[in-house]
């Protein structure tokens, strides 16, 4: 099928590559000439495992381009609007911008028959809005609602092989025209085993937001346990494995550390809440404000234990925060806790370094007052205290005893409790994590 991709953020790059490996045509379209060329030279301007392989492959069968001209996305029969829906600026609701932006550029190429699906997570209602405007350019086209589940670190397995697919057209019809086309579209995971299911379009909006807030939910009711658990002397990860033998509750997205960032599930809860209170629904999302106070209070928590770690004072104490991504395997800084905590340290005096394998210079960009060092080794050498705040797994596999020698103090905060206490204790260092006797 002939495709075209509405704006090459993240989910747009990713998924215009995995729809060519699919073997469909597609155009990838963005305002971004920078993006363009990047992408059109087969290398991502962001840092996602295997996509500039795939980029590469893909467009050497000639099934893939780029190009900032919307006007190639005309004879297309599916377009994706993949566009970015950012918090509001002082406000919690999301900014739809873009998503309107996108849509008005759009319009004059979608052609009778044509498909327009959504998956940027936006708020309920907004398909509805959409789709009214569709009509009255062209009333035999439709819109979809085809949620993203991505995540990051993880894209093209998750969009070559998604869990599950979600379609909401307007009448929820499993025999609506454009459930074929999508089917279609789809149909080398749909043949693998990949669940689909058609709903309306207010459902679909709401599955994104609904998954975002419980996986938010999880996170920070484990780390109000880690909060008890430092009170009672009582260890938050063999609480977390004896609760989530229970299959009702599950072992996942129980690791007490130091809250969840990027650029989804902060910026989503916010979101829910505030479209909830558009809707006069607004008490049935109250749990979400202590759900998000719990994630940040953990930033400062972690201020706290590496004061404690210092003796009492930061001033003038070197610290090197390992990890400066909201996750492993991204350069996405976005929300990230890491550079949070590090910014916080360094404004209550200590000497800070940042290392990360491969977020330093979007860090730098957002906290420029910050010292970064990309040599692990070197960024390590002479610090009194170290803090694991992004668990890379180069940093999960340090030898305590090799680091111990190049370091001026044998203490380390785990924020992720990712290392095996026992060992590094064993090497001599003072060891602390979170939620851990």
């Amino acid at each position: 099928m002939r495709i075209s991709v509405i704006g090459c953020g993240y989910l747009g790059a990713v998924h215009a590559a995995c729809m060519a490996k699919l073997g469909h045509e597609v155009v990838g379209i963005d305002v971004d000439e920078r993006k363009i060329s990047a992408f059109s030279t087969g290398s991502s301007p962001f840092f996602e495992p295997g996509l500039d392989e795939l980029l590469r492959e893909v467009q050497a069968t000639g099934r893939l381009s780029f190009t900032s001209d919307m006007s190639k996305a005309a004879g297309s029969s599916v377009h994706f609007v993949c566009v970015g829906t950012p918090q509001r600026k002082g406000e919690n609701g999301a900014d739809m911008r873009y998503v309107d932006a996108a849509m008005d550029s759009l319009l004059p190429h979608v052609g009778p028959g044509d498909i327009v699906v959504g998956k940027s997570t936006v708020p309920v209602g907004t398909a509805a809005r959409l789709a009214d405007r569709l009509a009255e350019h062209e009333p035999n086209a439709h819109l979809v609602w085809n949620p993203e589940f991505l995540r990051e670190g993880h894209a093209v397995a998750d969009t070559l092989s998604p869990d599950r697919l979600v379609y909401g057209v307007s009448d929820g019809s499993e025999d609506h025209f454009a459930v074929a086309v999508l089917d279609e579209v789809y149909a080398e995971p749909l043949a693998n085993g990949s669940p689909r299911l058609v709903t309306d379009h207010p459902t679909a909006e709401l599955v994104k937001a609904a998954a975002n807030s419980f996986l938010a939910t999880k996170i920070s009711f484990i780390n109000a346990m880690a909060e008890v658990c430092e009170a009672a002397g009582a260890d938050v990860t063999r609480l977390a494995d004896a609760i989530g033998i229970d299959d009702r509750i599950g072992r996942k997205f129980l690791n007490a550390g130091i809250g969840f960032g990027g650029g989804c599930l902060p910026k989503d809860i916010r979101a829910f809440m505030a479209r909830a209170g558009e809707l006069g629904a607004d008490q049935a999302l109250t749990f979400l404000r202590e759900v998000d106070s719990i994630n940040m209070r953990r930033r400062t928590r972690v201020v706290e234990l590496t004061r404690e770690l210092c003796g009492g004072s930061l001033l003038g104490h070197r610290i090197t925060v390992l990890g400066a991504a909201f996750k492993p395997e991204s350069d996405d800084v976005r929300d990230s806790p890491a550079l949070s905590i590090a910014a916080q340290l360094q404004l209550q005096g200590a000497v800070v370094t940042v290392t990360d394998p491969k977020a330093l210079e979007n860090a730098a960009k957002r906290f420029p007052e910050l010292q970064y060092e990309r040599d692990l080794e070197t960024a390590m050498a002479g610090a009194d205290t170290l803090l694991l705040l992004t668990e890379w797994q180069e940093y999960r596999d340090l030898d305590p005893f090799e680091v111990g020698s190049g370091v001026a103090g044998l203490r380390i905060l785990d924020g992720r409790n990712v290392l095996d206490a026992a060992k590094w204790r064993a090497a001599g260092w003072h060891y602390r994590g979170l939620g851990r006797p």
